[in-house]
């Protein structure tokens, strides 16, 4: 580049207008705060680790078709949601779907780990009530409610009226659409109106909404095709499963419908999306997408767990056999442009039975805060993956965990890396850095202002050099760790990292 057009690119570069980030927590899971990452600094994403099976789907009324699961913490309580259906497939090649009704399910838990099934004793099932049943089949004046395509969220819009206090988008087969439901408890349910209140899609996935406090609307997310026909079953290769996008002021009026886009991410089938606010960062909106993939038949596919039940769904539907789904994540801050990454977040994993199947590792909606399993340590993230989806009579939900803010670091190895941030504005006294190093890895700070020079007090030499495994440490200098004097000033700060990870940052 020619030296005039240098300068004309720093002074563009500067004369920008500061990010305000305030004193709310930022994490790097996209590039809006990186500048420049040097040396060998890198975004890396990391994976959550498997734990127990949180809850298995083998009532008479559920089964090995159980799924689209939502997941939130109500108080003190943790809820669970979820389509219950039974999935038979028998030799030759016969699936059976309708063994029983869909149905959407309840399930109850102190601690986010341990899950018990209430008897609501709302819905009959074989002639007794005594289930977890909280939506059945059947009209509701015009309503026509599909249980098994359902997302359910407490709504925290302070507007929100006694009896709508829950809420859940609903699928309707005829006419075909999105029915707002209701709930003051939410267990009795009912339509908010009789018709459907989204109807340009194809609906067949868990389509959700929810309430985005940091920007005063409510969202919804669900399937659309793109490059073709949006009905699923004259669906050909030209049209891709996507996701689409509205909001709403009231929960029954949307607009501003647009099609999901992504940064540097290929054209792939996306099933179920999983978008909400990250609770530590709620101008942050987290989805953890389902990605399907038709691998074809090979030697590695007929390697895979299970290989008699995959030939026997694949003589049914070519796709039921060979086809492979795992969880992807992704983070945006308009709720239409993502940041998704293309490795997989949750892989299906180490090849055992209920495994490497069309159905596994949909991940719940969405994150909920647990007690971590190490005494002394912090609250960890837990999502769910299911698993053992179309064999038996029954499917599981595997808890995995997290760090808080776990999702992307900043990571160096030992010969070390740099990370230089846009400049941005903040308020509060002190940094705080979520980070893990090793015993000889460390972090080193330093200010700048909005041109890259190191400010008195703050530069790499009076920093400390920072190690430890912590969500919440604050940065220290030679003169203390009081930033207050530099609140509301343009800044960047300046990282130095060896052997070590930086996943969020935060002003107190």
């Amino acid at each position: 580049m020619r030296p005039f057009l240098l300068l004309f690119a720093a002074i563009n570069t500067f004369a920008a207008d500061p990010i305000a980030i305030g004193s709310r927590r930022e994490l790097f899971v996209d590039d809006f705060l990186i500048e420049k990452l040097s040396g060998k600094a890198e975004q890396r994403l990391h994976h959550p680790q498997a734990k127990e099976i949180a809850i298995k789907h083998d009532a008479p009324w559920e089964g090995s078709g159980t799924g689209y699961h939502s997941v939130f913490k109500d108080g003190d309580k943790y809820r669970m949601y979820y389509k219950a259906w039974q999935l038979t497939v028998t030799p030759p090649g016969k699936v059976n779907t309708g063994e029983h009704p869909l149905f959407t399910c309840y399930a109850e838990s102190d601690d986010g780990i341990h899950w018990r099934k209430p008897e609501l004793g709302l819905f009959e099932f074989k002639g007794s009530k005594a289930n977890n049943i909280v939506l059945a089949p059947g009209k509701m004046g015009a309503a026509n409610p599909d249980p098994g395509h359902i997302a359910i969220f407490k709504d925290d819009n302070p507007a929100a009226k006694p009896e709508a206090r829950y809420k859940a988008i609903v699928r309707s087969g005829s006419p075909k659409g999105l029915l707002a439901f209701q709930s003051p408890d939410g267990l009795k349910w009912s339509p908010m109106q009789e018709t459907p209140v989204i109807t340009d899609g194809a609906f067949d996935s868990q389509n959700l909404a929810f309430w985005d406090a940091h920007s005063g609307v409510y969202r919804a997310y669900w399937r659309y095709f793109t490059g073709g026909t949006t009905d699923e079953k004259n669906w050909k290769p030209s049209g891709f499963r996507a996701i689409r996008t509205a909001t709403s002021k009231d929960f029954l009026h949307w607009e501003n419908q647009q099609d999901l886009h992504y940064v540097d991410s290929p054209n792939e089938a996306l099933y179920t999306n999983q978008v909400k606010p990250y609770a530590r960062a709620p101008h942050l909106l987290l989805g953890f997408p389902t990605r399907y993939i038709e691998r074809g038949w090979s030697e590695s596919m007929r390697a895979l767990p299970e290989r008699e039940h995959r030939e026997w769904r694949s003589k049914a539907n070519d796709r039921y056999g060979m086809a492979i789904t795992e969880g992807l994540f992704m983070a945006s801050r308009d709720g239409v442009k993502f940041k998704r990454w293309n490795d997989a977040f949750l892989p299906p994993g180490i090849e055992r039975p209920g495994t490497w199947n069309y159905g596994q590792q949909y991940i719940a909606w969405h994150l909920v805060e647990t007690k971590s399993a190490l005494e002394g340590a912090p609250d960890e993230l837990s999502l769910y993956g299911g698993e053992n989806y179309w064999t038996g009579t029954s499917s599981e939900l595997r808890r995995y965990t997290l760090r808080l803010d776990g999702f992307v670091s900043i990571h160096a190895p030992m010969s070390g890396g740099e990370l230089i941030t846009k400049p941005f504005t903040f308020s509060g006294k002190t940094l705080t850095m979520n980070f893990a190093t090793s015993a000889a890895g460390g972090i080193r700070v330093e200010v700048q202002d909005a041109n890259g020079k190191a400010m008195p007090g703050f530069t790499l030499d009076d920093s400390e050099e920072h190690f430890g495994d912590s969500i919440q440490r604050t940065v220290f200098w030679k003169s203390g760790n009081d930033v207050s004097a530099l609140a509301g000033k343009a800044v960047r700060l300046r990282f130095v990292l060896k052997d070590a990870d930086l996943y969020a940052i935060k002003f107190e």
